[in-house]
Order: C-alpha cells, then sequence, then structure tokens
C-alpha cells in the first residue's frame, strides 16, 4: 500500500461528501414535485408526455396501485428488449450484419436490464447492433435506473406522511427523474467522455495498422451515451466485453476517478433527501455514516490484500502487489477501490478481473452484493434496502429499551417487520438455493473454468450478483448456455421484484400512521450508538447469513493458497 493510494481513496470520499448535500437538494425537489431551473425548458416536454399517454401527474395512488403500474411498466419493456434482440438480424442500424440473439440469451438479457442487473453472458461488441445497443439497452439504463429512484421516494413519503392512504405517482416520479436529473446530467458527462476519447458514432468499426506495422479491425459504436448512463444509473453494463477496462470505455485515469464519483453520486444524495423528507437531516447523514464505515472497511482490507500480492509468487521472486487481471494504467489502489466502489453500488462495471484478485481481495465485492445493497447500491435500490435493515435495528432496539419501536416518527409494528424480514430473505434464497442447484447438477459445473475452492465462488459469484441485481462476475464462469441463462435470469427477476412488493407494502402501511414525536424514552437514530447498531444489523443478518458458502468459496481458497496450493 502507498501514499498515493490512499489519498486517492481519501479525496474520493472526500468529493462525494462534497457532492451529497447538493444532489440531494435536487433530488428533493424532485421528490417534492418543485420546480427546478430545467423545468422552463423541460417543462414542456413533460406536459407533453404526460398529454400523449393520458396521466394526470397529481393522481396519487396508493401502494397497491403504484406497484402494479410499475410492474406492468417493466414487463412491458422486458418483453419488447426480448423483440429487439430475437429480431437484431433484420432490423436497421446493425452494421456488422450479426445476427438475432438466441431465446435464452434474449430472456437473459431483458431480464437483466429490465432489473438494473445488467448482466452480460456475452461479448457486446460482437454480439450487439448499434440498435440493440441503443434501443434495447440504454433505454432501460435510464429507465431501471429512474424507476429505483421513484420507488426510493414513494418509500420516503411512507416515512413522511401522516394518515394517508397514498405515495405519490409512479408515472410522475420516473418521468421527473429522467428528465431533469438522469437525461441532463448524461448529456454533459457524455460530451466529457468524448472529450476524452470515448468513441460516439454509428460506425460499426474502423481498420488501422498497428505501430508495427499490423493491421487490425477495432469495433466502434454510441459508446459515450451508454457509458454516462451506465455509471450514473449504477447499471454497468458495458457496451464492449472488457466494460470499462477497454480504453474506449475507460481512457485514462481521470475518466476511471468521474466513473467512480458518478456511481456514487446519487445513492449518497438520496441519503441527505431521506432526511430532509422526514424533517431530520441528521437521519439521512445517519445512515451515510453506516454506509461509509461498511464501504471504507471494505475498501481497505481489498486494497490491503491486492497490495500483499501473492505469497507463493514471491517465492519466486515476483515481488510486489497482485496485478494480474488490472490495467497498468490503473494500479492496484485504483482497481481494488473501483471493485469495491461497483459492488457497493450494485453497478458491477469493472476495471479489473475480480476472477485474478485475491482470495480475500475477491471475497469482498462477493460480500459487498450478499449484504443486500445496503452499502451504498443501486441508485434508489440502496436506500431503500438500508431502510429495510433500519427496520430491523429499530425493532431489535425496542425489543432492548422494552418500548414499541419507533423510527422517524412512526412506530414500527408487527407488520413492518414481518414484511422486512421477507424482503430481506429473498437473496439469501435465491442466491445460496440457486448456488446448490449449480454445484451438483452437471449443468452448472461445466461453467466454472476452475476447480476447487476458487471455482466454486464462480458459481457463487454469478448467483449473487444476480439475485443482487449487482452484474459484475468471477469471469471464469462460462455462464451463456441455457442453464445458466434461465437460472440467473430467473434469480435477477426475483432479486428486484420480490423486494420491491414488499417494501412497497411498508411505506403504504407507514403512510397510513399517525406521527408519533420522541420522547425521552424513545431510542435515539442520530448517533454514533445507532450507526454502530445499524451496521451491526447489516453484518449479523446480512453478512453471516453467507458466511457457510464464503468459507467454502473465498476463505477455503485463501487457506489453500497460504498452504501452497492454487486453483
Amino acid at each position: 500500500m502507498t501514499f498515493q493510494g490512499w489519498l486517492l481513496i481519501i479525496v474520493f470520499v472526500g468529493l462525494l461528501l462534497a457532492l451529497t448535500k447538493p444532489m440531494g437538494r435536487w433530488l428533493y425537489a424532485l421528490y417534492d414535485g418543485r420546480r427546478t431551473p430545467l423545468h422552463r425548458l423541460l417543462g414542456p416536454v413533460e406536459t407533453g408526455f404526460y398529454r400523449l399517454s393520458g396521466i394526470d401527474p397529481n393522481e396519487e395512488q396508493g401502494w397497491r396501485r403504484y406497484a402494479v403500474h410499475m410492474l406492468i411498466f417493466n414487463v412491458v419493456l422486458l418483453f419488447f428488449t426480448y423483440g429487439v434482440l430475437r429480431l437484431q438480424g433484420v432490423l436497421p442500424l446493425n452494421p456488422l450484419g450479426l445476427d438475432g440473439t438466441s431465446a435464452d440469451l434474449a430472456f437473459n438479457t431483458a431480464v437483466s436490464f429490465t432489473t438494473n442487473t445488467n448482466w452480460q453472458s456475452y461479448g457486446g461488441e460482437s454480439t450487439m447492433s448499434n440498435l440493440s445497443q441503443m434501443l434495447g439497452l440504454t433505454i432501460h439504463n435510464f429507465l431501471s435506473a429512474a424507476t429505483g429512484i421513484a420507488l426510493a421516494f414513494a418509500l420516503f413519503r411512507g416515512f413522511a406522511r401522516r394518515e394517508m392512504k397514498t405515495i405519490g405517482n409512479f408515472w410522475a416520479d420516473m418521468t421527473r427523474v429522467t428528465l431533469y436529473l438522469l437525461l441532463p446530467l448524461c448529456i454533459v458527462y457524455a460530451i466529457f467522455l468524448i472529450a476524452n476519447g470515448v468513441p460516439q458514432t454509428l460506425a460499426g468499426s474502423v481498420d488501422v495498422t498497428t505501430l508495427e506495422g499490423v493491421k487490425q479491425t477495432l469495433a466502434l459504436g454510441p459508446v459515450a451515451s451508454q457509458e454516462a448512463i451506465k455509471m450514473l444509473g449504477t447499471n454497468g453494463g458495458g457496451f464492449f466485453n472488457a466494460n470499462s477496462a477497454h480504453p474506449f470505455e475507460n481512457p485514462n485515469a481521470l475518466t476511471n476517478f468521474v466513473q467512480m464519483l458518478s456511481i456514487f453520486a446519487i445513492g449518497f444524495g438520496l441519503t441527505w433527501t431521506f432526511g430532509k423528507a422526514v424533517g431530520n437531516p441528521r437521519q439521512g447523514w445517519a445512515i451515510l455514516a453506516a454506509m461509509l464505515t461498511i464501504f471504507l472497511a471494505g475498501v481497505t482490507v481489498t486494497y490491503w490484500q491486492e497490495a500483499a500480492g501473492n505469497p507463493m509468487l514471491h517465492q519466486f521472486g515476483a515481488a510486489g502487489g497482485n496485478m494480474e487481471g488490472k490495467d497498468v494504467r490503473f494500479g492496484i489502489a485504483a482497481s481494488a477501490l473501483f471493485s469495491v466502489v461497483t459492488t457497493a453500488a450494485s453497478c458491477g462495471a469493472v476495471n479489473a478481473m475480480h476472477d485474478s484478485f485475491t482470495a480475500l481481495g475477491g471475497m469482498i465485492p462477493l460480500l459487498n452484493i450478499q449484504l443486500g445493497e445496503v452499502v451504498v447500491g443501486g441508485v434508489g435500490a440502496g436506500i431503500y434496502g438500508f431502510l429495510l435493515f433500519a427496520i430491523l435495528a429499530v425493532f431489535v432496539a425496542g425489543l432492548m429499551v422494552g418500548r414499541t419501536p419507533e423510527y422517524v416518527g412512526k412506530k414500527i409494528e408487527a407488520r413492518e417487520v414481518k414484511l422486512a424480514v421477507l424482503a430481506i430473505a429473498v437473496l439469501p434464497l435465491m442466491i445460496l438455493g440457486l448456488t446448490a442447484i449449480a454445484s451438483v447438477t452437471e449443468a452448472g459445473l461445466a461453467g466454472p473454468l476452475n476447480k476447487g475452492p476458487h471455482g466454486f465462488s464462480e458459481i457463487l459469484y454469478a448467483f449473487t450478483s444476480a439475485a443482487g441485481n449487482n452484474g459484475s462476475a468471477f469471469a471464469g464462469l462460462t455462464a451463456n448456455t441455457p442453464f445458466y441463462n434461465g437460472l440467473l435470469g430467473v434469480a435477477m427477476w426475483v432479486g428486484r421484484f420480490f423486494i420491491i412488493v414488499p417494501m412497497l407494502a411498508i411505506a403504504g402501511s407507514l403512510a397510513a400512521k399517525k406521527f408519533t414525536p420522541e420522547t425521552a424514552g424513545s431510542f435515539p437514530t442520530t448517533g454514533p450508538l445507532w450507526t454502530g447498531l445499524l451496521v451491526g444489523i447489516v453484518l449479523i443478518v446480512g453478512g453471516l447469513t453467507f458466511l457457510p458458502s464464503l468459507a467454502l468459496g473465498p476463505i477455503a481458497d485463501h487457506l489453500a493458497m497460504m498452504g501452497g496450493q492454487l486453483f
């Protein structure tokens, strides 16, 4: 570990904290339906959308109606994308003449982008046409991210409202987030990327002559526009197979740093928005403190392990850290930081090969996803995932002090606790259940390219990434098969929507409750004690659930390495 490496981490966290309140204020304006400086320009566009679709943005929805409209919208998008991918060979903007994808790959990809997972069982530049990238995938990057933020707004209203039966309007929330937040930021972001050398063209490829005089064909396409929303919306699906390790997606250290900032920016801002929505900004800062505590612990372990390197290679005179699978443009510190950021935020973009990390260094990205998107999480999904754990934390606190648990002025009763447990139980059911199936079936065991605990880690990571809606991978797994495309698609769908529906039910239940002011006997939910309890609940409930699987995978892999055996 070096001073420059730690300085990078410190500057990164410092800039994020500086961005939290400005981003939070902008998000709060959208949450509250207030005008923004962009309304003068884009207000007529928003009004036109509502008139064209026959939607009244002022008509409030109860949680059931909000959930039904959200589900119908996403199902329609899924079938639309499936059709685009299957018919790709006969559709325009296909300069390389690529055929339509197989049925199982189209299903997997359509579910993946609908759920904000962006798991890719294919190489983008050799599988997807420009039309598929733009119409089938990039549109999802906007709308799945906007859906997540809209759902966070709905839960905020549940905590903030008093004796009401409604939690907002899904169509209005999604439209405002897309029009006034994601689209403007991505236009500026894409221009920045183009200025740094990221392609933005409808050309399929270009022939070049290398310095050695060899002819080479380089794939091109509308990369910058997809890259911007890929990062800002915590989507993660790369235009190219190498993702953010590809120089056309991530040309230099500056773009690498900005990409990491953009992954966290909205997630950090939503914590401030929550505090403002419930009338106490300290509530938001307390949640952010808990998120940062877990994040910094993960960064420390990953950086330490990658900088330490492989002791078996040291015995042969190859001193230094672990550079296998990392780009020399970024080095160990930036690669380790990126890996923790992208898995803490449910983004899934990568600038290094996680499969090539040391065993414990690769365990932290895996654990980040298993914690249920609560470190920072996907846009919207992170904050509502963390609030589910907050409900469990106040329940535990209520048991300790012998009172009915309260959180931000709402009594947390049996209904909310049961729904929170139901939502939290989805991840271990999908991850552990499907990993077990893949680990004992012939089709499942045909996937990993490594044997022993590392091969098990490749399977475990795949289902963890799918159910956690992350999308990154231990890329030593051959996943483009009917078996994995099918099971991973199920994991992605259940991991997204079987958490959302109970969460919306909690929002509806809380919105109908009276406000309960704090008293001298109330458990404080803004100080260090609350932050520590939150971190403890996340690690105990989220982390210990997966400890046996981690022991069979990365921990056993590490112990074997220390004993002189590699896989």
